[in-house]
């Protein structure tokens, strides 16, 4: 009896001393881990998000960019911190993927997913002068000459890519480049004849005419490329494309959670937070914690079914 009641004493110290503590939090500085360089996309909008949060929550918060294996070092690293709220982590959809290919030995179970920011679906490019005017064209070329066109693959496996040709049963010759800024160069180039980005790493080139949207994979058309028609109203059910968010590692207290989730809310509504991410054909697409896991729940199996 003794013993039950000095456990029932203990675990009422534990949660009275884990509310307080959520209760004055935050009381220093909070250090954001980003899993990628400084100065690429995710770099760029978790440093606006940060930068949008600060004054919300009453202190500054830092940005770590801890790079390797794609995103795999740096969400692994956030996530083997100390659960009080102050490293938090922008994690991506390779947390989705990775741990899959056996190339990540933390999962998105050891997070506490707190925001998605945004969803940019991927968009199929080629160059403006390219006999391809449409999705059906590049597939039924694909058809007839399985695995001639060549496609500057930005990553490998490319999502994108294996998405539409399972869906198709096609083979497209994927081509591995670093990231988009070495994958559009080769199109523009000829040196490729087709790739799939999202569509702010290439709106530059799209608006200048250099490069042509052959179909965005979403559900409906994106306002940054209007023009561009959808995979679906061409007739192919394909949607993909990637997510950016906030995570916390898995036992922090959901009273900071819960903190944090309504800072961000409030940080994606800033007008320079929206503007950002405008500048930057990004879409703002807020999920709040329960959405957001239960979003990359159904994008790890959806992803599964690709990998596996």
């Amino acid at each position: 009896m003794k013993k039950l009641l000095k456990t029932a004493l203990i675990s009422a110290g534990l949660i009275m001393s884990a509310s307080t503590f959520a209760a004055d939090y935050p009381t220093k500085n909070i250090r954001l881990v980003v899993p990628f360089g400084a100065g690429g996309g995710t770099d760029s909008v978790g440093r606006t998000l940060a930068n949008s949060a600060k004054d919300i929550l009453g202190t500054n918060i830092s940005v770590m960019n801890r790079t390797g294996g794609a995103g795999a070092v740096g969400m692994s690293y956030g996530a083997n911190r100390r659960a009080d709220g102050y490293t938090l982590t922008v994690v991506t959809r390779e947390i989705a993927s990775l741990p899959q290919m056996g190339l990540m030995q933390n999962t998105a179970d050891d997070f506490k997913l707190i925001r998605m920011v945004n969803l940019d679906p991927a968009v199929i490019l080629v160059p403006a002068d390219s006999p391809f005017n449409s999705v059906s064209d590049l597939i039924a070329e694909a058809k007839k000459n399985p695995g001639k066109i060549k496609f500057a693959s930005t990553a490998s496996p490319n999502f994108y890519l294996m998405a539409l040709e399972k869906d198709q049963g096609i083979k497209l010759n994927a081509i591995p480049y670093n990231g988009s800024s070495e994958a559009i160069p080769s199109v523009l180039g000829h040196h490729t004849q087709v790739t799939m980005v999202t569509p702010g790493e290439a709106i530059a080139q799209l608006r200048s005419g250099q490069l042509k949207g052959l179909g965005v994979m979403s559900a409906e058309r994106i306002s940054y490329i209007p023009d561009v028609p959808t995979l679906i109203e061409q007739g192919f059910n394909v949607t993909t494309g990637t997510w950016r968010g906030i995570g916390a590692p898995k036992d922090t207290p959901d009273e900071i959670i819960e903190i944090l989730g309504n800072a961000f809310d409030k940080a994606m509504a800033t007008a320079e937070f929206k503007e950002f991410m405008k500048k930057g054909a990004m879409t703002i697409h807020p999920l709040n914690a329960q959405e957001f896991t239960d979003f990359v729940k159904e994008d790890v199996k959806l992803l599964g079914q690709l990998i596996n």
